[in-house]
């Protein structure tokens, strides 16, 4: 099975044909559910047969999260640039955990880190490493902090202190670790310095692994003061974490830097390219002010090991939670390079342009409301007179009807609209056509 046949060049030859076209126009999702798939046998169906069911089958069952009308949750729009050298990546069979292995790979990788850092703000010494997603970016960060902290002061600290509208991925991290989440602030809010302050009062500083602040809260884009933040921490001592999963991304304008002032100050930063950087999934990167902290956290040694573990060598599989990882950073790597930088800020700021319009225009419709200050590229709103049961059949139809994905959520106790906006492609027309939906007094099933 291993052969590459004549059926299988003329599949892949299929296949660029098709990803050419799938580029030019994203797959229309289907409103039905696909048959029984075929099961597994002992002779198998052919290469050409299984293309023709992943093909027409498994992937139009699926709402694509380059859809201009994919609204909900933090969707992603890769470049095709990013996407051709992904392709390209299993293709070469390339293991991306030492540059043993890896080669030059493990070059670009570093350079699109080295992007990451300058876009933060870190200074030359800063380094990290591209991870599954922000959930792994995550744990690995915090391991780093507990690490630091161990080898610093001794003991075993348990609690995270992490802003009330922290990611559900610090929860669970801090489950794996066998830490507890002490969460302070508003969910719906960002985080202040003296809500900090009065939290890091009550507790023995000797058990607190680190403090975990927003830098676009997923369900509201909002950001926590973090200049006040990294004071705080600083005069304790505490390692100061940012999830900037989604909103790092905004860094890119000039207009908004400002609203991120202080995360250049932070020990760690989770960044997302898979969800408004335009790479596909997945691919996060977990940045660290100071990267020895991180590698001997997270360094694994063994004696089959032993060929890779030159310490001069930099081998992304020391720096997080993992030991065989994908070069994730090689598509971030080639659409930059393809692209330049000037074209990732002009795709953010279309990002921006768009979800500013859908907020004015839903401003200016009587049966419309925003149900809070719209931060970065999410807008929250209500549609008056609906309940939470017509806000999920009102999503459940324009899912099935192939027309957008827009999710509702839940915001200060009520169930409410969200519109998440990151991809450059989604324009005014299309806020047009989804708003246009909610004109009716109620839905209908």
């Amino acid at each position: 099975m291993h052969d590459f046949a004549l059926q299988d060049r003329q599949v892949l030859r299929e296949l660029a044909s098709w990803m050419a076209d799938r580029r030019e126009t994203p797959i229309p999702p289907r409103p039905d559910r696909a048959p029984d798939l075929p099961g597994v046998t002992r002779a198998g169906i052919g290469i050409q047969a299984t293309w023709a069911l992943l093909r027409d089958v498994l992937l139009p069952s699926s709402f694509p999260t380059d859809h201009p009308r994919y609204l909900a949750f933090v969707g992603g729009s890769p470049t095709p640039a990013a996407v051709i050298a992904d392709a390209a990546l299993s293709a070469a069979a390339v293991y991306g955990g030492s540059e043993l292995e890896a080669g030059d790979v493990v070059a670009a990788e570093r350079m699109a880190i080295r992007w990451l850092c300058d876009v933060v703000g870190y200074p030359e010494k800063a380094h990290g490493v591209f991870v599954s997603g922000g959930s792994l970016a995550n744990l690995s960060a915090l391991v780093s902090a507990r690490h630091e902290r161990v080898v610093t002061h001794g003991g075993m600290p348990t609690v995270v202190v992490a802003s009330a509208s922290a990611h559900s991925s610090i929860r669970a991290a801090t489950s794996i670790m066998g830490c507890r989440v002490i969460s302070v602030g508003t969910p719906d809010r960002p985080l202040r310095g003296d809500e900090l302050t009065a939290a890091l009062d009550s507790l023995d500083p000797s058990e607190v692994v680190a403090v975990v602040a927003n830098a676009g809260a997923t369900n509201t884009g909002a950001i926590d003061a973090l200049q006040e933040i990294a004071e705080i921490c600083e005069v304790r001592g505490i390692w100061m974490h940012v999830d900037a999963a989604y909103g790092g991304a905004a860094l890119l304008v000039p207009g908004k830097r400002d609203e991120f002032a202080g995360i250049e100050h932070a020990d760690s930063v989770t960044i997302d390219p898979h969800k408004w950087l335009f790479t596909p999934f997945d691919c996060a990167a977990v940045l660290y002010l100071d990267p020895t902290i991180a590698r001997a956290a997270h360094q694994q040694r063994a004696v089959y090991l032993e060929a890779v573990e030159d310490d001069g060598a930099d081998n992304p599989a020391d720096y997080a939670a993992h030991l065989t990882r994908r070069a994730r950073g090689v598509p971030v790597w080639a659409s930059l390079v393809a692209n330049g930088t000037d074209a990732y800020v002009d795709a953010v700021e279309t990002c921006l342009a768009v979800a500013d319009y859908a907020a004015k225009q839903i401003e200016a419709i009587a049966h419309l409301e925003i149900v809070t200050e719209p931060h970065l590229s999410v807008v929250l709103f209500r549609r008056h007179g609906w309940t939470a049961d017509d806000n999920a059949l009102w999503s459940a139809r324009l899912q099935a009807s192939g027309t957008a994905l827009v999710t509702p959520t839940t915001f200060e106790g009520e169930s409410v609209l969200r519109l998440c906006f990151v991809n450059p492609l989604t324009t005014t027309d299309d806020v047009d056509l989804v708003l246009k939906t909610l004109e009716c007094d109620a839905p209908t099933g």
